[in-house]
């Protein structure tokens, strides 16, 4: 059974910015300078540091949601280019958000390629839900099932349950880039690391609230899990479970456990 403890759940302070920012993945501006740095990422299940350091920040303004990511990476390796590809079979950085009854995800590699999934829980889909929409019709849409812990056979079911995965969805105008300090794919050096910057727009997140979002007036605190899988090998071996670390432990190897979610608190 998983083990995330209130008391170890991070509480992050996201802060207005009135400063336009620029999507590129470029973290050397002013307003990410000025940005609160979250504490660097640990082990996903025993909380301990993790190898490579990993930090978040995230502020707000009256149209978006915005995130970067500093990710220390020796040897920048990133090969999936099509978008939706199974990004977390390499090196990534991921988020998630918490909604009611149901949860996004998205990742990004090195290359700047994408993978998102909306997730609704399969006890919370019932008909004249609000989720009985053509949206998360489960004939037209591309569908998939999540069921218990990503390492079912140690942690058990999950106990909610099993999730609708709409494969296909997209989170609408989302913009994100990603900008490398190193050369990528070449072992003969070494690199940096990259960054990654994101929009997330609040009207964007109607399908997660069942409502339309607005800052500080409907919603000042967020629910989300920042997250991070490092692929390894060693003497020609590879490690079939990636390092994955988070900003907060989970207890499990897991990103899918809400419950452990960070806070993000939306101040002025």
């Amino acid at each position: 059974m998983y083990g995330c403890k209130e008391e170890q759940i991070v509480h992050y302070i996201c802060k207005r910015t009135h400063t336009s920012i620029n999507i590129n993945g470029n973290l050397e501006k002013e307003v990410w300078k000025k940005a609160q740095k979250s504490s660097p990422f640990v082990d996903m299940v025993t909380g301990e540091p993790a190898f490579l350091q990993t930090q978040m920040a995230a502020l707000w303004d009256e149209n978006n949601l915005y995130v970067a990511y500093w990710i220390e990476e020796p040897n920048i390796q990133a090969k999936l280019t099509k978008r939706d590809s199974l990004i977390f079979t390499e090196n990534d950085v991921e988020l998630f958000i918490a909604g009611k009854d149901c949860y996004y995800e998205f990742e990004i590699n090195a290359l700047g390629t994408c993978y998102e999934v909306f997730f609704v829980w399969q006890d919370a889909y019932k008909k004249g839900s609000r989720f009985e929409i053509p949206e998360f019709d489960l004939i037209t849409n591309n569908v998939d099932v999540l069921g218990g812990f990503q390492d079912e056979s140690r942690y058990g079911a999950h106990p909610r349950g099993k999730r609708w995965a709409f494969v296909d969805w997209d989170f609408p105008e989302l913009k994100a880039k990603v900008k490398i300090q190193g050369t990528l794919n070449d072992a003969s050096d070494r690199d940096e690391g990259w960054t990654v910057e994101i929009a997330l727009p609040w009207k964007g997140m109607k399908s997660l609230f069942g409502k339309e979002i607005i800052p500080l007036e409907n919603l000042d605190t967020l629910r989300m899990d920042f997250s991070r899988f490092q692929k390894l090998s060693y003497n020609a071996v590879k490690v079939t479970r990636h390092p994955g670390w988070s900003l907060n432990a989970h207890g499990v190897y897991d990103s899918h456990i809400p419950r452990c979610f960070s806070y993000i608190h939306l101040k002025e």
